[in-house]
Order: C-alpha cells, then sequence, then structure tokens
C-alpha cells in the first residue's frame, strides 16, 4: 500500500480561508461506506439521518494559543515557538522554527520579558523541551502572548480566535482544533438530544503532528504522532449502552474515532467495550484495519496523502473516498479545517424525521 496511492487533485482556491458565519450552515456530503452512494445536503441535515438511540461522540478538547512569537535576548533574532505537550507545570515539548538557533541552553524572550524560555533538550525528532520561567498564572500569560496555532495551509488571520474552538470545548490542551466538531452549534446539539440521540464526550489532545505529511512510500512503516487522550466512566457507559442496544456509535472527527479504537477493550462475548482509561495514544488507522466500536464517521475533508485521509478509507474504502472528494472538488466543496463536512454512514437513505421540528 503506498502513500501516493491516497493521493487526489485539489485545486488551491477550494481550501476554506474563513470560517462561515453559520457554523451549522456548510455543505454535508453523504457518502454510503458500502455502496459509495453520494448526496448533497447542508450540515444542519445531520439531525435527519442520525436515530433514537445513536450516540454521537464529541472531543471536549480546547485548543490553547500555542504559537509564541519572541526573541533571542542575545542577538534579536526572531524566533516561534509552537507548545506541542505538557511534560511538567513549567516543561513543554515544542516545535521551534529556527531549530538551527535554538540549541540546548538557548534563550527566548516572549512579550518583552513577561515570559522566558530555556531550551533544555534537543529530542532525535527535533523537537525541543523548552523550560518557562515567568512570574503570575501561566494559562493568563498563554492568553495574553499566545496566537492560535492555525494549520498552514490557513493563510488569512482570524478575526475571533473562538471560531477555531468548538462550541463545547472544555479541557485545555490541544495544538490543533478537532475541526469536525466546528460544524456543530448549541441549538443544534439540544435538538439531537431532543431527538434521543445521546452525547458522549471524550478528550484527545491534538497535536501538530497531525499536520506532518506522511513521507515515507510504503503507509506501512510510517510512525504516528502519540496524544494524550481520557474516557471518563460517563462516556464509557454511554457508548457501552449504545453498542449493547445495537444502535450505532458515531464518532465526531478523527481524533474521537482514534480515542475509542485506541481503549476498545474485549467485551468477552465477541464484541468490543470501553472502561474509564486515559493514556497516550499512537494508533494508526489506514485500510485493512477492523473497526471495534465506530460504526460511522463526521468528518471534514483531509489532506492528500495524510493518515486522515487514510482512516476515512479503511472506513469506507479508499476507491468510495476518492470518488467522493472527486466529486466534492467538481461541486466546489470546502475543503479543510474550516471547510464543508462529510458524513460516512451505513445508509444514506435512513431519514428520520419523526417528532423533530426544523
Amino acid at each position: 500500500m503506498k502513500t501516493s496511492d491516497f493521493n487526489y487533485e485539489l485545486p488551491k482556491e477550494l481550501i476554506a480561508q474563513d470560517p462561515l458565519a453559520d457554523r451549522s450552515s456548510s455543505r454535508l456530503l453523504l457518502l454510503d461506506k458500502k455502496t459509495g452512494e453520494l448526496s448533497h445536503k447542508h450540515f444542519s441535515d445531520i439531525i435527519d439521518y442520525l436515530n433514537p438511540g445513536d450516540c454521537l461522540v464529541l472531543n471536549n478538547t480546547k485548543v490553547i494559543p500555542a504559537r509564541l512569537l519572541g526573541v533571542k535576548p542575545d542577538t534579536g533574532a526572531a524566533i516561534e515557538v509552537f507548545l506541542l505537550k505538557r511534560l511538567s507545570d513549567n516543561e513543554w515539548e515544542t516545535l521551534v522554527r529556527p531549530g538551527k538557533k535554538l540549541r540546548e541552553g538557548a534563550r527566548v524572550s516572549f512579550g518583552d520579558g513577561l515570559l522566558t524560555g530555556q531550551i533544555k533538550k534537543q529530542l532525535p525528532d527535533g523537537n525541543r523541551i523548552v523550560s518557562f520561567e515567568y512570574d503570575g498564572i501561566f494559562e493568563e500569560i498563554l492568553d495574553k502572548l499566545g496566537e492560535m496555532p492555525l494549520p498552514p495551509y490557513i493563510t488569512h488571520k482570524l478575526a475571533d480566535k473562538n471560531r477555531y474552538q468548538t462550541v463545547y470545548a472544555k479541557y485545555d490542551g490541544s495544538a490543533a482544533a478537532p475541526t469536525a466538531g466546528l460544524h456543530f452549534t448549541d441549538e443544534l446539539l439540544k435538538r439531537i438530544e431532543d431527538k434521543g440521540i445521546s452525547l458522549a464526550y471524550v478528550t484527545l489532545h491534538v497535536g501538530l503532528g497531525t499536520f506532518r505529511p506522511v513521507k515515507v512510500d510504503d503507509v506501512t512503516e510510517h510512525k504516528m504522532h502519540s496524544e494524550w487522550y481520557r474516557i471518563d466512566k460517563t462516556a464509557a457507559d454511554i457508548i457501552n449502552k449504545t453498542k449493547a442496544a445495537g444502535n450505532r456509535v458515531i464518532c465526531v472527527g478523527t481524533t474521537s474515532c482514534r480515542t475509542i479504537e485506541s481503549a476498545a477493550k474485549p467485551d468477552g462475548n465477541g464484541g468490543y467495550m470501553l472502561a474509564e482509561s486515559e493514556g497516550d495514544t499512537d494508533i494508526f488507522i489506514y485500510p485493512g484495519y477492523e473497526f471495534k466500536l465506530l460504526d460511522c464517521l463526521i468528518t471534514n475533508f483531509h489532506l492528500p496523502e495524510s493518515t486522515l485521509i487514510m482512516l476515512v478509507s479503511a472506513l469506507a474504502g479508499r476507491d468510495n473516498v476518492l470518488s467522493a472528494y472527486e466529486e466534492a472538488v467538481k461541486q466546489r466543496y470546502r475543503f479543510f479545517s474550516f471547510g464543508d463536512a462529510m458524513f460516512i454512514t451505513n445508509d444514506i437513505h435512513c431519514v428520520h424525521n419523526q417528532g423533530v421540528e426544523k
């Protein structure tokens, strides 16, 4: 299986640069994972394709303003530091630019000295462990000095940083948003719950590694970055109850998918279940993978040759996914983080409107 097998042609102008005024007004491409059949809707129509008894799994991580712009006090050189993972109160694993200027022992000043950092260690992958010094509360200083770490393909400045957060974002820790969730509004989530669909919230702190390209020709040789996740007892119980009743577990985004698939354990009856758990996951899902808990997936359109398009291909088949992407390009869908959405389902004709006012 070659990385090039997951390539497709995307006109640059289809990369969404700004979020829509109304989150739920984005377009929605329905893909039947068995037949490859497609249907064009709007995201607010998603409720029509959710059945009472289904469960939506949502990632409630919160993006931190993880991009820090500073200078080297001794030379005045401009430095960028991206916070990737908190290791202790004052130490973070980071991505730095330019790396050649930041060897072990180098210092960086942010906000005229409001925050300072020292490079403690260079890791094998080029990342740096940075120890920070400051007076006060780190989160408040970061909120003042940091910028939202938008993906490299977004060149516009974000007017409202809350638009790179889901409306249910709760726990600080991500360097990137779980973007499939950006389409939901509080109103739409309430209507979904009122219809009898359960909401299970899990946490996976998304790292910038999600944007790193696959650099090997053979997919199976790619090594995934590690990300921290947590599933509490409430979420585990909701998902287990949904599976036991024979209803669908529908993940909102690849991060929610990777979370529950990482934590799935045999239930002793030929199926799988969840328990309260937390830890690091580097699960890599690509075609040939057998899903343990996930039935359907709400997701955005992903970069060519990325691990994310490989994941959706594992669910719906590479040919079906690439055909859907080709159709999305023809229909001028908006791609990537601020773009439109896809619902990979098991039956695009199954519409349930009973008792639901639109």
